[in-house]
């Protein structure tokens, strides 16, 4: 297995639009490998800089595509994942509340001065 993923293994990186499989180059794919050596699918935001800079390359100097469209790509060996998730929106209205404990301070004030 480990010789065929250094012979011909490709890199699955997760889009929005669907997975998308790049083929690096045999030094690449070494250094890949070290890379994946624990962990078979990775969160781009938890890789090194110069990681992110090595994929972010590979995804850019090539037109990666879906499996479906790649002749015999489903015999490649997946070296690893990539997840490349897009930013979550952050919800303005939940920043904006109070925390619970404020408010229930703010009740028993009024409690005790109206009562």
């Amino acid at each position: 297995m480990f010789i065929d993923k250094l012979a011909a293994g490709v890199v699955k990186v997760q889009t929005p639009i669907g997975p998308r499989y790049i083929m690096p180059s045999f030094l690449q794919r070494l250094y890949l490998i070290w890379m994946f050596r624990n962990f078979p699918i990775l969160p781009h935001a938890v890789l090194s800089q110069r990681e992110q800079r090595l994929i972010d390359r590979m995804c850019s100097e090539q037109h990666f595509a879906s499996m479906a469209y790649v002749d015999h790509m489903d015999e490649a060996p997946v070296i690893g994942t990539i997840e490349r998730r897009p930013p979550v929106a952050t919800d303005t209205s939940m920043q904006r509340r109070q925390p619970m404990g404020e408010r229930s301070a703010g009740l028993a004030a009024e409690a005790r001065n109206g009562s």
